[in-house]
């Protein structure tokens, strides 16, 4: 057993234990497992151009359970993947509602991402990519996705509304999916606060349950205000919600356009910048960081589960960065990606439970990850104003916009001008030279 354990994920029984690496495994699903109660949330504005959300439900516990058994088998390491956070709402509100694409369009750009990450991964030129972006606009891209991310969870909670007068503003947070997402927000940010493993997933199954009771004020079926419950339950096991609807729907008729390239290269950066920065934040734990060899096979993990997501109808599949919890707990071989895998596998059988979860539940995981992300601010050198300046723009332009790609993109637009103007030419490469031109013609003529 322990030679096919060997074989098959790395594992050493003279350095591993087979209890703790399923006990990580087990650790680690709890603590991501929320992306499959929060995707098909993401996901739900398109259900009425066809994007089927019980089969975006389906498609992220299969592209999870796909990448973290490539993880497991080829890279041997300790790492879970899913559908990415920032990169469903990259999908949603910029690339379909605000670019006015078809979920197919951008179905068929994460295609080519990932595509274009395995030929990057294979050639190494991946690396040239992460170090042509200057590292304060990399900081800036996570938190810009942070406050992105928050924003949309206030959003489709009630907290945030539309305004006439200022565009936007508060809700009446003392009554309906308003009123649950901030008792939500409160239980989700206590559980975090004692270090309750898997705090968000349980907050979020927290929040489902109060949503149960009908005590909230809520708009009946005939416009009338009513008392009733926000959560509705429609059973708890049933067979996984087919894919079909969603699999293998591609649009290969602007694939050549300019469009088309901004978003595959948003979807790439981000990305590469993700499983990067993932990577080196687990990679000393595992004992890899000098290890190549393991880090281009974890790289390519990723770009295949992308386009194994793609085909099967979800965002861009990335590391997770909360695979960290697992390796505190002593997971350190493919063993724990393995049972991890195993976990998506059975979470099939609950569609109904992750489907019931209204957005007011989701909110407060949304609001959480987005503080997550933001606190790479704390990195950035904003006394420079040549770093500061373009950092700013891209994190706040995100929110403002409504848009990923337009954060990123004005970014580099106003890093390489700042730094041209004032004289700092050698901060510049050839790369963000090429980039910035190429995004000032887009804005332009486009």
């Amino acid at each position: 057993m322990s030679n096919l354990l060997s074989k098959c994920f790395g594992f050493d029984s003279t350095q591993h234990k087979v209890k703790t690496e399923i006990l990580a495994g087990i650790t680690t699903f709890i603590t991501m497992a929320y992306i499959l109660a929060v995707n098909p949330a993401i996901f739900s504005p398109l259900a009425a151009q066809g994007m089927d959300t019980g089969a975006v439900f389906t498609a992220t516990a299969l592209a999870a359970l796909i990448g973290t058994l490539v993880m497991a088998f080829y890279a041997k390491m300790p790492l879970g993947l899913a559908p990415g956070m920032g990169l469903n709402a990259f999908f949603v509100y910029t690339i379909c509602l605000a670019m006015g694409h078809t979920w197919q369009f951008a179905l068929t750009a994460i295609l080519l991402e990932g595509i274009l990450f395995i030929l990057l991964t294979v050639t190494n030129i991946r690396t040239w990519i992460v170090e042509a972006i200057p590292s304060s606009l990399k900081k800036a891209i996570g938190a810009g996705i942070g406050l992105f991310i928050a924003f949309i969870g206030m959003q489709n909670a009630g907290i945030i509304v539309k305004s006439d007068a200022t565009l936007v503003t508060l809700g009446n947070i003392t009554h309906g999916t308003a009123l649950l997402a901030c008792i939500g927000l409160i239980i989700t940010g206590t559980l975090m606060h004692f270090k309750v493993k898997g705090g968000l997933l349980w907050g979020i199954l927290a929040t489902t349950f109060i949503g149960l009771l009908p005590i909230y004020q809520i708009t009946g079926p005939d416009g009338e205000i009513c008392r009733g419950a926000i959560t509705v339950m429609r059973g708890v096991l049933s067979t996984p919600p087919s894919i079909a609807p969603i699999f293998c729907q591609f649009e290969w008729g602007e694939i050549f356009t300019f469009d088309m390239l901004i978003v595959v290269l948003t979807f790439l950066f981000i990305d590469v910048f993700d499983t990067m920065g993932t990577l080196i934040a687990v990679s000393s734990k595992v004992a890899i960081e000098d290890d190549r060899k393991r880090l281009n096979q974890a790289f390519m993990a990723d770009a295949v589960a992308t386009v194994a997501g793609a085909c099967l109808g979800t965002n861009t599949t990335t590391t997770y960065v909360e695979s960290a919890s697992g390796i505190a707990q002593g997971g350190r071989t493919g063993l724990t990606a393995f049972t991890i895998a195993i976990c998506f596998a059975i979470a099939l059988l609950f569609a109904p439970i992750f489907l019931a979860i209204p957005a007011a539940a989701i909110a407060p995981a949304l609001i959480i990850v987005g503080l997550f992300m933001i606190t790479t601010i704390q990195d950035i050198n904003f006394s420079d104003i040549t770093e500061g300046v373009p950092a700013f723009i891209t994190i706040i332009a995100m929110p403002l916009a409504y848009s990923i790609s337009d954060g990123i993109l004005l970014g580099i637009i106003f890093y390489v001008a700042l730094n041209a103007c004032a004289g700092k030419f050698k901060k510049i490469n050839a790369t963000m030279w090429v980039l910035a031109l190429l995004f000032v013609l887009k804005y332009i003529f486009i």
